[in-house]
């Protein structure tokens, strides 16, 4: 390793790097983030020389002029074409680093404390390095993880599926994945915001840039106690590729993959097809026979062995979840205090946060957090003056 290649990736890396909890050494993360520059998401080729000899190494040999190396998986045509895929971006990795500085992106590797070690599952196929915005935190948070996924041209009733099953879980303590795209993605997310979850939106694209354009709001919302985070370095833009790709990242990060409202053939299904290959719980919610919107959930029911869902408990017991109280120590006390701040509602009377805090003795930020949730099943409703009680 000469000392001017030492020198860049210190330089490269030096903002880039998790500020606490990093792993990797700064060569062998500026190797990673480069192997996210030369590479599209989930090359098998990439994965078996990294897995072999390291990034670094592995960057070296594909940058090089040698023979190819010898990876038993792999023949030498694999490799001369992988090495005429890679090529062409070979000094295309100065921008997206530079970009990944301007909007304060980390760069998370194997090896760091962030790292989310249920990727490891993908094998070769899992990614070299995320990019992330965000709660670094949130991705190797151990607690319970679940992927809700739908269609974009979504029904009002799905849309509301959604929202219930996120809101219930994210207040629970679970992590809420999912693709950030419109329909049954968005109402995830919104959802998962509304109560103070914790959510993690996987990206197509660069995380530099919302897509579609009117989810930044959300997504800022979002990354204030999750994660927004793509494979793609920044600058990159979402194609179709990367969609499908990007869905074995939801199914890897989380414990269970519930698709919600999906047509016959939505790409939702691609997602579902993901979680299975990994052997993980897998999920749907049914819809009416005669809707279209439903038919790939009927399909999962049918021929992935999808259990059916209806409810968030029926997603705790998917996965083994005690649905009266949360793993990894999460409070137990949520339906009491649900109750205290029924009980200070008025049917009548708009109330804000302040007022309810005091008549229910629950801490405002905790109201503020079920209040999102009773909002969703409709048991308390808010306008310009506060709070009522609603009629679910």
């Amino acid at each position: 390793m000469t000392s001017t290649l030492l020198r860049e990736a210190r330089e490269a890396m030096a903002t880039l790097a998790p500020t606490s909890g990093g792993g990797a050494d700064d060569v062998e993360r500026y190797a990673r983030a480069r192997w996210s520059v030369l590479t599209e998401p989930g090359d098998g080729v990439a994965g078996h020389a990294i897995a072999r000899w390291g990034a670094a190494a592995a960057l070296d040999l594909a940058l090089s002029d040698t023979s190819a190396p010898d990876i038993p998986e792999l023949s030498e045509r694999d490799w001369r074409r992988a090495r005429a895929r890679w090529l062409p971006r070979r000094d295309d990795h100065a921008y997206p680093l530079e970009l990944a500085r301007r909007v304060g992106a980390r760069l998370v590797v194997p090896g760091d404390e962030a790292w989310p070690v249920r990727l490891d599952d993908l094998g070769v196929h899992a990614p070299p390095a995320l990019w992330v915005r965000g709660r670094l935190d949130a991705l190797a948070d151990p607690v319970a993880s679940v992927a809700l996924v739908g269609a974009r041209a979504a029904t009002a009733y799905g849309v509301r599926v959604a929202a219930e099953l996120s809101g219930d879980l994210a207040a629970g303590g679970a992590t809420v994945v999912s693709g950030a795209a419109v329909g049954i993605d968005a109402a995830a997310h919104r959802a998962c915001v509304a109560v103070e979850g914790r959510g993690i939106a996987v990206l197509a694209g660069g995380v530099e840039k919302s897509y579609p354009a009117g989810h930044a709001d959300l997504l800022a919302g979002l990354s204030r106690r999750g994660v927004v985070v793509s494979e793609v370095p920044c600058g990159t833009a979402p194609t179709k590729w990367r969609f499908l790709q990007r869905n074995r990242l939801i199914a890897a990060l989380a414990d269970a993959t519930v698709v919600v409202e999906a047509g016959w053939r939505s790409g939702s299904l691609n997602t579902a097809g993901h979680a299975a290959a990994l052997g993980r719980p897998l999920g749907a919610v049914p819809g009416p026979v005669t809707s279209a919107a439903s038919a790939g959930c009927h399909r999962i029911l049918r021929d992935y062995d999808g259990r059916c869902i209806t409810s968030a408990d029926d997603v705790r017991e998917l996965v083994g979840w005690d649905a009266s109280a949360q793993r990894q120590g999460t409070s137990t006390d949520r339906t009491d205090d649900t109750t205290r701040i029924l009980d200070a509602l008025s049917s009548r009377s708009p109330r804000d946060v302040d007022e309810l805090a005091r008549r229910s003795g629950v801490e405002a930020d905790r109201v503020s957090s079920l209040l999102g949730l009773l909002a969703l099943d409709g048991r308390a409703v808010s306008d310009a003056r506060g709070w009522r009680q609603g009629t679910p």
